[in-house]
């Protein structure tokens, strides 16, 4: 996670904090978070860190866990512990190797700002199921 940003919101590893979040930078999340988050800046969750909340940032670096649907402006980066169960929309996904990622992925330049609008999915015509009772 980021060192440079000298104004840093932290939540400690002993606190669960229950409704919305808003921030403009960066907020790092070392306990528990349910709700809501809406951010400028970056959202970082950290090992052992979880969050049951739908989320919308610029960015978000996941070491810990979200339950929850992530929505990112710029890029979701989830590390080899980071743990995400819930739909993803972002311009860049990076992934790494152990991490876990149940959920729909939306992912590319205008994946963010489609959110609200939902692919059509067009299904296959059922074929019926009655056996044959032909004889030749």
């Amino acid at each position: 996670m980021a060192e440079s940003d000298p104004q840093i919101t932290v939540i400690a590893a002993d606190t669960h904090i229950r409704g919305e979040m808003t921030f403009d930078r960066t907020a790092r999340v070392f306990g528990k978070f349910d709700g809501k988050v809406s951010a400028k800046g970056e959202l970082q969750v950290a090992e052992g860190a979880a969050c049951s909340a739908e989320v919308e940032a610029a960015k978000v670096t996941i070491d810990g866990a979200i339950e929850g649907d992530v929505t990112a402006q710029d890029r979701i980066q989830l590390n080899a512990k980071g743990r995400i169960k819930g739909d993803i929309k972002a311009a860049k996904l990076v992934v790494a190797e152990g991490a876990s990622l149940f959920g729909h992925c939306a992912v590319g330049p205008n994946a963010a700002s489609a959110a609200a609008e939902k692919p059509e999915i067009k299904t296959m015509p059922q074929q019926s199921k009655q056996p044959d009772t032909t004889r030749k």
